[in-house]
C-alpha cells in the first residue's frame, strides 16, 4: 500500500466505515465527540479522533494524557459499567491487547488526533465499545493498566452505504 498520501487523502475524501459517537458519563456529562474508523485496502485501520469538554486533572492550562481503549461490549450504560473489559481476543497480557490503543493527549480538553492501527480490522471492532478514562495508562498494572475510571464511551457501529 502507497501510504505517502493515502491517509490524508481517505481522511478528507471518504467516510468512515465505522463511528463511535462519544458522550460522557455522569460526573463529566458534556464530555462529546466521535470516533471514526477507516478499514484499510491490505490491513489495518485509520482512527480519527475528535472529543472536547475532557477534564483538566491538573486544574491549569497543560495538556493532560488519557487512556484510550476498545472494550468488548458494546453497551455503555450504567455509567459504562457494563463495557466489559479491554478487547483481548488472543489472551496476552496489558498493554498488549488489541484494544489498547495510544494514549489521548488533551489540550483544554480538546483532543483531536489520528492514530493507524495495523493489527485491527473492521469486524474486529465493530460493536465494542471506545472508552476514555480519567488517567494515562500506565502500560504495566495488569489488566488495564491503572487507568482509573471510564469517563467517556461511545460504540462503534458500522456505517451503511
Amino acid at each position: 500500500m502507497e501510504t505517502k498520501n493515502y491517509f490524508l487523502s481517505l481522511l478528507s475524501d471518504d467516510e468512515p466505515d465505522a463511528i463511535a459517537v462519544i458522550k460522557g458519563n455522569n460526573l463529566y456529562p458534556d464530555i462529546n465527540g466521535v470516533v471514526k474508523f477507516y478499514a484499510l485496502p491490505e490491513s489495518g485501520i485509520l482512527i480519527a479522533v475528535e472529543v472536547s469538554d475532557l477534564p483538566d486533572g491538573k486544574g491549569e492550562d497543560t495538556p493532560t494524557f488519557f487512556a484510550f481503549h476498545i472494550h468488548e461490549n458494546d453497551n455503555c450504560s450504567d455509567d459504562f459499567a457494563n463495557t466489559g473489559n479491554h478487547y483481548n481476543p488472543d489472551k496476552v497480557p496489558h498493554p498488549e491487547h488489541a484494544g489498547d490503543l495510544p494514549p489521548l493527549l488533551s489540550n483544554d480538553g480538546y483532543v483531536w488526533t489520528v492514530l493507524y492501527d495495523s493489527f485491527l480490522t473492521l469486524p474486529m471492532i465493530i460493536n465494542r465499545s471506545v472508552v476514555i478514562h480519567q488517567n494515562p495508562d500506565d502500560f504495566t498494572t495488569q489488566p488495564s493498566g491503572n487507568a482509573g475510571e471510564k469517563i467517556a464511551c461511545g460504540v462503534i457501529t458500522e456505517r451503511k452505504d
